[in-house]
This record gives structure tokens, C-alpha cells and sequence, in this order.
């Protein structure tokens, strides 16, 4: 069983930055390849970032490219989510997800945790 908690969300202006953590419980956090999705309000939920359990790789969507830099602490079991040069179209609730197993990054469906959540607006 694996619980997360993220924080860091706030409002901020265009061109600010934030930094998201999710803390996780669980003695096998290391194992679970960690994403963040978001949601805006009447969207799905999408894909952000993901890093995997082991080997550090990440993988991004395009649209965050170069302004979102994800990383974990695994002595933490935390993730981490660096989010600089905001745009107002990044508003949305922020998730942290973990999966275990090989399936795909990006799908949704594929993770076995979430948490509740934390909100990030950013006001042009």
C-alpha cells in the first residue's frame, strides 16, 4: 500500500515558478515508477511528467518541454515537480501517480495510487 500526499500548489503569475512535492508512505516507494497528471477544470485528467524507479529516466509531455523538470528522493519518498516559466494554461489541479510494473507512462489507467490532489493557478 502506497499513500500520497502532494503539496506546493498556490497561485502565482505568469512567467513565476513553483515546485510541487509528493511525500509517499509505503516501505516500497522506490520500486513505483512516480508521474504527475493534471486536470483543468472540464478537461481529462493528462499527462505531465514521470520518472522511473530506478535509473532516474523521465519523459515529458510536449507541452511542458523544457519548463518542468521532475526528480524523486527515494531516501525521501518524495517526488518532486520544478515548474518554471508558467503560462496560465498550466492551471490545474496537480496528481501524483505511482505504478508498478512496465506498462505504459502515460495512461491514466496504468497507475496504482493517486493523491488527493493540490491546485496551481497561475494568473496572467
Amino acid at each position: 500500500q502506497v499513500q500520497l500526499v502532494e503539496s506546493g500548489g498556490g497561485l502565482v503569475q505568469a512567467g513565476g515558478s513553483l515546485r510541487l512535492s509528493c511525500a509517499a508512505s509505503g516501505r516500497t516507494f522506490s520500486r513505483y515508477d512516480m508521474s504527475w497528471f493534471r486536470q483543468a477544470p472540464g478537461k481529462e485528467r493528462e499527462f505531465v511528467a514521470a520518472i522511473s524507479w530506478v535509473g532516474g529516466h523521465t519523459d515529458y509531455a510536449d507541452s511542458v518541454k523544457g519548463r518542468f523538470t521532475v526528480s524523486r528522493d527515494n531516501a525521501k519518498n518524495t517526488v518532486y515537480l520544478q515548474m518554471n516559466s508558467l503560462k496560465p494554461e498550466d492551471t490545474a489541479v496537480y496528481y501524483c501517480g505511482a505504478k508498478y510494473g512496465s506498462s505504459s507512462w502515460t495512461r491514466y489507467g496504468n497507475y496504482d495510487y493517486w493523491g488527493q490532489g493540490t491546485q496551481v493557478t497561475v494568473s496572467s
